[in-house]
């Protein structure tokens, strides 16, 4: 543990003083003069781990020495034996990142070593991964730093001590996180990284292409296009596995694996055993062993334990409680590792591993093996939690720290649907997790990443890809709408008029996607692609979570998705885009709403149908008519109580639950909203702690979705109401939805600083307490009756 925690903390300092540097601006007009590089003769495209050194002689220790590091697909920079950076950012070819290090703190007097892993995972990598083929890349700020720049001068060697380890993870689903390892220690070079390695018998390196590092815009053919990452390093955390829940053929010593213990598994024997982290996480596997030579080590990792394999036809993903697993099967991502006999061996994958259970399975040989330590290393983007949220309720506490662990797993360098099996920035989920952010963590720097990746992907045809960075592009044109809204998310809680004009252009060719298949009423027919809503589940489920479509190609769930964005849009473009489109839009809007009064509405039912032919109704459409202002005042009330007892309607998922309590609460019945949770009750209950990605949590796939993390911003903007009033939450509304609670407060991040809430019933009166930052100006709404607020404490007696 020492070696990763000491490199923690050599981390963190690296961030602090690198964050303080500038990039020289002519590294980002011109083409550098340090070469991208391979080792000669490898393949471009396949499977590889390479090693990089280059030793560089410093007469004195610099103040700042700054360097600019890329590579394809992933690198470790360690200098002079010491951990420095890892990278680059997932992007595309078009806007490929590099990080920048002042690595000043890391260098000496006299010789200083520079050393590299870099690996490529080839036809397996992530779907995540965007890549061109095999590189690595390093230029100094300034002449001064060239010395460092990667050329020929650098020494190589190709690792064949790796291989991917294939097949999945053991059952038939949608996996696409990347492959296992295959190590053998035999392989191994010892010492590669440290200083007084000889590396004589390295050959040189290989430059790729005929060109230097080449930034964005400096010529109109790169094989990668730089751009400076704006995201900070990622977390690192050391965290001990909490029990171990199954041994065969072993003994355990007592403490283990909470603290440090070493096991020995004699010769010729073959044992198992299971750890449990005891929660849900994303982890760097960290394994020190010693002796054992040809032992074999593989290791599985899960999100849960199953009931049986969902791997044949007809069978599902059986998980029961999570917390059990007697009678249970692992089945999951696998690493295997082949001991060569030495002492002190370390091993740690390449690429982060999600599990909350980890089983050990060792055999051995003709030595025994010692496993000296077992513990992982957090990763995660570094959000802090800047948001208190008590409502004296031990089930809210639990919802608000599971919402918060769900919303840290699934965000990396990018946002992630599910950190498991996919690590795929999707725009419905996306949009609840940047608010998650917003409200809870203050932090939006990769808010601005995804928002501003989503306009990269953008199509000829005018829709942005569903998801992205992403090497097969997949479209889901109603997910273009909901970007819409993030970006007029963003312009509401974060305000930058200037980014958020930049995006308009791309709103416009969303919308202009759309328009090519309205007919002449405004309806939308026969939409391509993947045309996608909600997983809706049970009798009345939607296959491939498409929603009903008519005989005609028409559908309400459609229009109204259509309807909402053409509404968001005529926002943006009247505060910072052109009235002429404005117009437009509201134009459209206003039609549209009235073919969709005169197509769905069923004055029997007092519903909106979800096709012409008004015989299916879902939770979704009737959502969406009050979202979009179709119904509004006791009418739209009506319907809200509707769409909470109307069993027959298609019930919304953990995922547009977020739509449905909106659509609840601006119709009215917002004090209710701490009596909808159950699923998430229901979550808690069977021992999951992160959410579920599907309503049926028994037969969930991915065990974390941060879409279902929608409470940790309603806690704020319902319950203690919360919300912004202007662009760049210049004021601010607090308008709480107390319910039965009687004595309530917390506290959000704002742009100025943060606002605080607090309500308690005593005596028969509210006493609350109402706090702005410091040139905030608002206003309090209570039972109907607005208050203004100043900046500083606002008290009240009511």
């Amino acid at each position: 543990m020492k070696k990763r925690f000491i490199v923690f903390i050599f981390f963190v300092i690296s961030f602090s003083l690198a964050k303080s540097q500038k990039v020289n601006p002519s590294l980002l007009k011109d083409t550098w003069t340090a070469n991208w590089i391979t080792a000669p003769g490898a393949p471009a495209k396949t499977y590889g781990v390479y090693y990089f050194r280059k030793k560089i002689w410093l007469t004195e220790k610099p103040d700042s020495f700054i360097v600019h590091v890329s590579a394809d697909n992933r690198y470790v920079l360690l200098i002079n034996e010491k951990f420095v950076s890892l990278g680059p950012a997932r992007n595309d070819l078009s806007h490929w990142n590099f990080e920048t290090v002042d690595i000043a703190p890391y260098l000496i007097n006299g010789n200083n070593i520079i050393a590299a892993t870099v690996w490529n995972e080839g036809e397996y990598r992530p779907e995540a991964q965007i890549s061109n083929r095999t590189g690595f890349l390093m230029q100094g700020n300034t002449k001064e730093e060239e010395t460092i720049n990667t050329n020929t001068s650098w020494k190589c060697y190709k690792n064949n001590a790796y291989t991917p380890l294939t097949g999945g993870i053991g059952y038939n689903t949608y996996y696409v996180s990347g492959p296992g390892e295959v190590v053998d220690m035999n392989k191994m070079p010892d010492g590669w990284m440290k200083n007084d390695f000889n590396d004589d018998a390295w050959p040189n390196a290989a430059r790729v292409g005929w060109r230097g590092g080449t930034p964005k815009g400096a010529v109109d053919i790169a094989d990668w296009m730089l751009v400076p990452s704006t995201l900070p390093p990622m977390e690192l955390r050391v965290q001990r596995f909490a029990a171990v829940r199954k041994t065969e053929g072993i003994t355990i010593p007592e403490g283990f694996p909470a603290t440090q213990k070493s096991i020995t598994i004699p010769a010729n024997t073959k044992a198992t055993f299971l750890l449990d982290q005891s929660f849900y996480t994303n982890a760097y596997p960290e394994l020190d062993f010693s002796k054992g030579k040809d032992a074999g080590i593989l290791l599985t990792y899960a999100e849960a334990l199953f009931n049986e394999k969902p791997d044949g036809p007809g069978k599902t993903f059986k998980k029961g409680n999570r917390n059990e697993i007697e009678g249970k099967i692992i089945s999951g991502r696998k690493d295997s590792i082949i001991s060569n006999g030495k002492d002190n061996q370390y091993y740690s994958t390449l690429s982060w591993r999600t599990f909350r259970y980890v089983e050990i399975k060792v055999t051995t040989k003709d030595e025994s093996l010692i496993i000296n330590d077992i513990y992982s290393l957090f990763t995660g983007y570094p959000f802090q939690l800047n948001a208190t949220f008590d409502a004296k309720d031990k089930i809210l506490d639990k919802i608000f720290e599971v919402g918060w662990r769900t919303a840290r797993s699934c965000a990396w360098e990018t946002y992630m649907d599910c950190p498991y099996y996919e690590q795929l920035q999707y725009i419905g989920d996306t949009r609840i997790q940047a608010l998650v952010s917003l409200y809870n963590s203050g932090d939006d720097r990769l808010v601005r990443n995804a928002i501003t990746q989503m306009d990269h992907s953008r199509m000829a045809e005018g829709i942005t890809l569903s998801r992205h960075p992403s090497f097969s592009p997949q479209q889901i044109p109603t997910f273009s709408l909901w970007y819409i809204g993030m970006v007029n998310d963003y312009w509401m809680y974060r305000g930058d008029a200037a980014f958020v004009k930049d995006k308009l252009q791309g709103t416009r060719d969303v919308l202009w996607f759309f328009n090519k298949y309205q007919n002449a009423e405004g309806s939308l027919r026969n939409v391509p692609y993947w045309i996608y809503t909600d997983w809706v589940e049970g009798k009345t489920g939607w296959p491939g979570g498409v929603g009903p479509i008519g005989k005609d190609g028409s559908s309400s769930l459609l229009d109204f998705q259509l309807l909402w964005a053409l509404q968001v849009a005529a926002k943006l473009e009247t505060e910072l885009g052109l009235p002429a489109i404005a117009n437009e839009y509201q134009k459209k809007a206003l039609q549209l709403q009235q073919t969709i009064q005169r197509n769905y509405w069923s004055a029997d039912k007092k519903l909106y149908a979800d096709t012409k032919d008004k015989d299916r109704y879902s939770q979704h459409a009737n959502t969406l008519a009050i979202l979009t202002n179709t119904i509004k005042g006791t009418a739209a009330t009506d319907l809200a109580k509707k769409l909470i007892s109307d069993r027959s309607l298609a019930p919304a998922s953990i995922y547009f639950k977020y739509y449905l309590h909106m659509a609840l609460i601006k119709a009215g019945l917002g004090n209710d909203y701490l009596k909808w949770l159950d699923k998430w009750k229901e979550n808690i209950e069977m021992g999951l702690t992160t959410w579920a990605e599907i309503s049926e949590i028994d037969n969930a796939r991915s065990d974390c979705h941060a879409w279902g993390s929608s409470p940790n911003i309603e806690f704020f903007r319902t319950v203690l109401g919360i919300d912004s009033d202007a662009p760049g939450f210049k004021k601010v509304k607090i308008e709480p939805h107390l319910g039965d609670l009687k004595n309530v407060n917390g506290i959000m991040p704002h742009p100025n600083g943060t606002i605080s809430a607090n309500y308690q019933f005593q005596n028969g009166k509210w006493n609350i307490e109402l706090t702005l930052p410091e040139k905030n100006f608002g206003r309090f709404i209570w039972e109907g009756k607005t208050y203004p607020l100043k900046p500083g404490t606002n008290n009240f007696n009511l």
